[in-house]
């Protein structure tokens, strides 16, 4: 009785032309149904990104999580604070739950995706005492180089009025683990089996809100050139390159047009089996990245749960820079 893995996330927003457009540039394919946009991985057909337009305001819908045993896990749900609550109209079956802050997640009993292929050439680096790669340059010119390619989306981080809570409903309720933490400000949790470090991380803001998606590309070159060329065309909020301390991966994150966050991942770790993994509580100044540049002041900003929404406080910053 376990959730097996991360399928996508739903969010409602005003208008899903800037949606469409941002997620079109991060390598996403849009398929437009109505005031319903699916996005996907360009070698996926399961969308990992819903947009439903016509919102007030941005905010998290659902998260979709595969795993097994269903009816096990309706009773664990009732039993550690969450509730069973009925399919949202327009939306497909399976077992929806609230978790004890409102977090509504929908869990189907199907098998995760198959881990992606790498393609090109294999990230090598040169090190003292370590040749692996001979004969051949490892950066080519730019004009080579396509567009970054999304493979899967690997984690969300949302926020959570009490990070420690929510960590203890996913494990006790939904059979996942805990990662690592950082006191009870960010916490990263991760499926039992074969999982990345981490699936659904939470983050400590006053109420419930999507911080961002992360999107596994091939290599940290990928992660560097895909964010640069995202930020091209966003023109808004930028954070990396960088690498995280928890997880180990390189990140690039470009700010979407409601405020919360894309990121771009390369060599994030693996827990293989989680019985033999020993999480760690990291000190804040570890929270949040080993090395990159200075963290945008809104980065852990919850715009969903503040009276002003992001295109308001995007418009007092243009003002008075």
């Amino acid at each position: 009785m376990a959730v097996r893995g991360l399928l996508s996330f739903t969010l409602e927003v005003p208008d899903l032309d800037p949606g469409i457009r941002f997620y079109s540039d991060a390598g996403l394919v849009a398929d437009i149904r109505g005031d319903t946009a699916y996005l996907r991985c360009p070698d996926q057909v399961r969308p990992s990104i819903v947009l439903v337009g016509g919102a007030p305001r941005k905010r998290l819908h659902h998260i979709s999580l595969c795993a097994d045993e269903l009816d096990g896990m309706a009773v664990a749900v009732a039993r550690n604070g969450g509730k069973v609550v009925a399919s949202p109209e327009r939306f497909e079956d399976g077992l929806w739950v609230e978790d004890p802050h409102g977090m509504l997640l929908q869990l189907v009993d199907e098998a995760p995706d198959a881990p992606p292929s790498a393609t090109g050439e294999a990230f090598a680096i040169n090190a003292p005492g370590r040749i692996v790669r001979h004969g051949r340059s490892a950066i080519l010119p730019k004009a080579s180089y396509a567009p970054a390619k999304p493979l899967r989306l690997g984690h969300v981080l949302v926020f959570s009025p009490d990070v420690l809570r929510s960590v203890a409903f996913v494990t006790d309720a939904l059979g996942m683990g805990l990662a690592d933490r950082s006191e009870d400000i960010i916490a990263f949790t991760c499926t039992k089996q074969g999982s990345d470090h981490h699936v659904i991380a939470f983050a400590k803001s006053p109420g419930v809100g999507f911080h961002h998606a992360s999107f596994q590309v091939n290599d940290p070159d990928e992660v560097g050139r895909g964010g640069a060329a995202l930020l091209e065309k966003a023109k808004r909020g930028d954070w990396g390159f960088g690498r995280h301390t928890i997880g180990s991966n390189f990140f690039h994150y470009i700010q979407d047009p409601w405020g919360s966050w894309f990121e771009y991942y390369s060599d994030m770790d693996h827990i293989a089996d989680y019985a033999g993994w020993t999480p760690t509580n990291y000190s804040l100044e570890d929270s949040l990245a080993s090395w990159g540049p200075g963290v945008p002041d809104d980065f852990v900003h919850n715009y969903e749960a503040d009276e002003a929404p992001f295109q308001q406080a995007a418009m007092r910053q243009t003002a008075t820079a």
